[in-house]
């Protein structure tokens, strides 16, 4: 088997100041639903009362589907349903995923270490750098948590406050900013009675007469997304991506049209380097890495048990196995700190 010095490798590659990108992953260590649990809940919570006939059975149809073990994405591309169906999935969606969002925040209150991402934020700003971008797909405040645990501020599109409205991003200008673009909306994310997006922290339940703003998997991700707020935050998302000279992926399973070409075109054609950290490679990540198209590479996930990570390089034919957990976001941090 071959060796390389992946320490070295990290190091370099997060000394090119990396944009980063959470998915999934990133929160499923601190509890979050991933995709399978948020299916279960959707079937068992969503308010299907007052539906029409042709909605309920669409409806059948949609959880027949999940049970046969399609993924919920593919599920919601399978089954055409109507916007108050669409609406109602959303809305128990942000349920589960609100609920659990709180959690975590209750116990970061007792925990001033919780977030491996405060750590590193951290790390980022003992240098020059004043601004750190990250990507999301992710509707939870995780991101946002660690900033505010470290004493850093954040930007997600809207001004600061507790109501808050959308603000362009040099309408913020602290000395030190953490760019949080979530691409697929957030769990604070409103359409007001006015029609307008506004930003509502911490609250229990939707407001009456508002909307939530987060974007499910299905067809309606590719109409939302062309409208505001979606739009002006995946165009900063591209070119925070576009003008990044490196990127460090955290649970991300390299599946989203609203990420992915940019940061596909940056690593193969451009050489940029990147290091994926994950419990394990998607396949979409392996064509990436392994199929041999970008140049530039560290992956590393978990191996058999919680102690051992296999890691694949572009400085290796072979993958590496080594008996330590460097493939979790706080295993990692012990490689460039």
């Amino acid at each position: 088997m071959s060796e390389f010095d992946y320490h070295k490798q990290a190091q370099e590659y997060h000394g090119k100041a990396p944009l980063i990108i959470l998915g999934s992953g990133a929160s499923a260590a601190h509890g979050m639903s991933g995709m399978g649990a948020l299916a279960e809940y959707l079937v068992a919570n969503t308010d299907i009362s007052g539906l029409s006939k042709a909605e309920n059975n669409a409806w059948e149809t949609f959880c027949q589907v999940l049970n046969n073990g399609v993924d919920l994405e593919s599920a919601l591309h399978q089954v055409a349903v109507t916007d108050l169906l669409t609406a109602r999935i959303i809305n128990a969606t942000w349920e589960l995923i609100n609920t659990e969002d709180t959690q975590v925040f209750l116990a970061s209150l007792q925990n001033n270490v919780m977030f491996p991402l405060s750590r590193l934020l951290d790390h980022i700003f003992r240098s020059s750098l004043k601004a750190v971008n990250i990507v999301t797909t992710n509707y939870d405040r995780l991101a946002e948590y660690a900033c505010d645990q470290q004493r850093v501020h954040h930007y997600t599109g809207f001004t600061h406050g507790f109501f808050r409205q959308l603000a362009e991003p040099n309408e913020i200008l602290p000395a030190r900013k953490v760019n949080i673009w979530k691409v697929h909306g957030s769990l604070d994310w409103f359409k007001s009675p006015l029609e307008d997006i506004v930003a509502i922290s911490n609250i229990s339940h939707i407001p009456d007469n508002y909307e939530a703003q987060i974007v499910t998997p299905g067809t309606q991700k590719y109409q939302r997304t062309h409208l505001e707020p979606y739009r002006s935050i995946i165009n900063n998302a591209d070119r925070a991506i576009t003008t990044a000279s490196s990127y460090l992926c955290v649970g991300y399973g390299f599946n989203d049209e609203h990420i992915q070409p940019k940061l596909v075109v940056k690593c193969v054609r451009q050489g940029s380097p990147i290091t994926i950290i994950t419990y394990a490679l998607s396949d979409a990540a392996r064509r990436l890495i392994l199929d041999g198209k970008a140049q530039n590479y560290l992956a590393i996930e978990r191996g058999a048990t919680d102690d051992q990570s296999i890691l694949y390089s572009s400085l290796s034919e072979a993958p590496m196995t080594v008996e330590k957990n460097i493939w979790s976001f706080k295993g990692y941090l012990s490689l460039i700190m």
